[in-house]
């Protein structure tokens, strides 16, 4: 399971610190950060993100990136243990996606200070916060993980395992 883990978690990094890198640098938004009307009701924007999920805790402190990436790491390292109990490749999957999300924004709070979000969601001036594609992976593995949790586990008594007859 650790295998498969590792191999989304890693995938998950790469897209994530891919699709930044063609904001910043291809599209230049790190010199003139703009919007783009992509849909109306899809924009790629470039925003610093200095807090948590949403911008909670958001603090503009020299310690704020430092400290968010140590919470996180300790998370990444709370899900790898877990994953010593999983034995269904779909929920370790779900682990390497939440610990590629969490990876990728600790390297742009360690490279940047902040986290680079980039897609936002609105209906005219009402809108969801903007994201990035690591908050995504964090969000659907988490997402697989209730699910499993709340609606398969019951019936394999522990979560990725199943019961013996």
């Amino acid at each position: 399971m650790y295998w498969i883990a590792a191999i989304a978690a890693v995938v998950g990094v790469l897209a994530d610190q891919a699709s930044k890198w063609a904001l910043l640098e291809v599209m230049h938004m790190r010199e003139d950060p703009r919007n783009i009307r992509v849909l109306p009701i899809f924009d790629i924007v470039a925003w610093q993100n200095r807090g948590t999920s949403f911008s909670l805790f958001r603090t503009d402190a020299d310690w704020g990136p430092y400290a968010f990436s140590i919470a996180a790491l300790a998370i990444v390292v709370l899900l790898v243990l877990w994953l010593s109990r999983i034995t269904s490749p779909i929920l370790a999957a779900a682990l390497g996606a939440v610990i590629g999300g969490a990876l990728g924004n600790v390297l742009d709070r360690l490279r940047f200070g902040f986290v680079v979000d980039f897609l936002y969601f609105h209906v005219g001036n009402v809108g969801w916060p903007a994201f990035n594609i690591a908050d995504s992976l964090i969000v659907v593995g988490i997402g697989v993980l209730v699910f499993d949790g709340m609606f398969l586990s019951h019936k394999t008594g522990e979560m990725g395992r199943r019961k013996q007859p």
